[in-house]
């Protein structure tokens, strides 16, 4: 149970640093998608899995 956590966790963070990075090149909805998709996939947030 620890690893799917750790590895939610990890996708969370690769989802929200690739949101800001959509928001930097100007694509705005883009990055809001991922950051939002982000959140709700980390431990800390509604995970999709539990």
């Amino acid at each position: 149970m620890v690893a799917m956590e750790l590895l939610l966790w990890i996708l969370a963070v690769v989802l929200v640093v690739s949101g800001i990075v959509s928001l930097a090149r100007r694509q705005i909805l883009w990055g809001v998608v991922l950051i939002v998709v982000g959140l709700l996939v980390g431990p800390g947030g509604v995970s999709i899995f539990s």
